[in-house]
C-alpha cells in the first residue's frame, strides 16, 4: 500500500493535505465554554448545540440527541472547539437520531455514555433511529430499542413523529460497507418542526423536502467544501444558502464547520462566506448562529 502511494501523485498529494489537517489540529489550542442546557417550557421547542453536526433538541415534551460526538479526537485529528455541553448535564435522553456511519456523526462511545446515562437516571435506556442497514453498529451499546428506517419512512416516538429523508452523500463506515443508508430527518409534534441535513451536498431533493414536510427550522451543513471535489457530498455555505431557500424554512443553522478540521478551508472561513451569501440571498435575519451550549427556544 506504502509502496502504491509513493507512486502515486494524486496520492502523495492527498497524503501531504491530510498530513497538514493532522498538524494543523495537533497544534491548535481548544477553545469554546460548556454550558448546562436550559430546559423548555410552555411547548417551546428548544435548540442546543454541541459542536459539529451534534445537536440537543427538545421537542413534543421529548429530549433527543442528533449525531451525538463528544470524542476529544477523530484519530488522529483533535477536537478544535469544545462540546457545548457536557452528558452528565443533559436529562434523560428519549430519543437518538444518526444520519449516518461516518465516524464523526455515528461515535460509539458517546452514544454508549448517553445510553448508560439515561439508564441510570431514569433506570430505561432511550431508543435509537439509524438509516438502514446501520443496525450492527449501535444494537451492542444497549438501546432500548433500535429502528432502521429508508428514506420517507416514519417512526412515531409517543408524540414526535421522525421521518428519515434524502440527502446527497454516502454511508459506509469504512470502504468495503458502502450499501450502508445516509440521510437527515425532519421531527415534528403538533406545534413545532425541525429538519437536520446530515451530510449532504447540494440537490434538487430540499426542495422536495420542503414541499412535503415544510420544517420550521433547518440545520444544513456549511464546511468540508474545499477542495472543490468535495462538494459532490458536501454543502459550501452558498449551497447551504441556495438549500435554505428551497426548503423554505423559517430559520436556517448552520452546522457541520469549526469543530474537526476535515477540509482545507480556513476554519473561520465558513461562517464568513455564510454571512455573505445570506446577506446576496436577502434571509440574513434568518439565519441564527448558534454558540455551543446555548439554548435557543422557538
Amino acid at each position: 500500500m506504502l509502496k502504491a502511494t509513493l507512486k502515486n501523485p494524486a496520492l502523495r498529494r492527498r497524503a501531504r493535505q491530510f498530513g497538514r489537517l493532522v498538524r494543523h489540529s495537533a497544534v491548535t489550542p481548544l477553545t469554546g465554554q460548556i454550558y448546562k442546557p436550559q430546559l423548555v417550557t410552555n411547548g417551546q421547542m428548544g435548540l442546543t448545540f454541541i459542536g459539529h453536526a451534534s445537536f440537543f433538541v427538545q421537542i413534543g415534551g421529548q429530549n433527543v440527541v442528533i449525531d451525538p460526538n463528544f470524542a476529544r479526537w477523530l484519530f488522529v485529528l483533535k477536537r478544535l472547539r469544545r462540546p457545548g455541553v457536557e452528558i452528565r448535564d443533559l436529562p434523560p435522553i428519549d430519543l437518538v437520531l444518526v444520519t449516518h456511519a461516518h465516524f464523526d456523526h455515528l461515535h460509539r462511545p458517546s452514544l454508549r455514555a448517553i445510553v448508560r446515562q439515561t439508564a441510570k437516571r431514569r433506570g430505561v435506556p432511550p431508543s435509537i433511529v439509524v438509516p438502514h442497514h446501520v443496525f450492527d453498529l449501535v444494537s451492542d451499546l444497549g438501546f432500548d430499542n433500535v429502528v432502521e428506517l429508508d428514506w420517507w419512512n416514519s417512526y412515531r416516538h409517543r408524540g414526535l413523529t421522525v421521518t428519515h429523508v434524502p440527502s446527497r452523500h454516502w454511508g459506509a463506515r469504512v470502504i468495503q460497507d458502502s450499501h450502508r443508508g445516509y440521510g437527515g430527518y425532519v421531527l415534528r409534534d403538533g406545534k413545532h418542526s425541525l429538519y437536520h441535513a446530515g451530510d449532504t451536498a447540494y440537490f434538487s431533493g430540499f426542495r422536495e423536502i420542503g414541499r412535503r414536510l415544510g420544517p420550521e427550522v433547518a440545520l444544513l451543513p456549511i464546511g468540508a467544501y474545499n477542495p472543490p471535489s468535495f462538494r459532490n457530498v458536501h454543502a459550501s455555505p452558498a449551497d447551504a444558502t441556495r438549500a435554505f431557500m428551497d426548503l423554505n424554512s423559517q430559520w436556517m443553522v448552520p452546522m457541520h464547520y469549526g469543530t474537526f478540521r476535515l477540509s482545507h478551508e480556513p476554519v473561520d472561513e465558513p461562517l464568513q462566506l455564510l454571512e455573505r451569501a445570506a446577506k446576496a440571498a436577502g434571509i440574513e435575519d434568518r439565519v441564527l448562529v448558534l454558540e455551543e451550549g446555548v439554548t435557543q427556544f422557538f
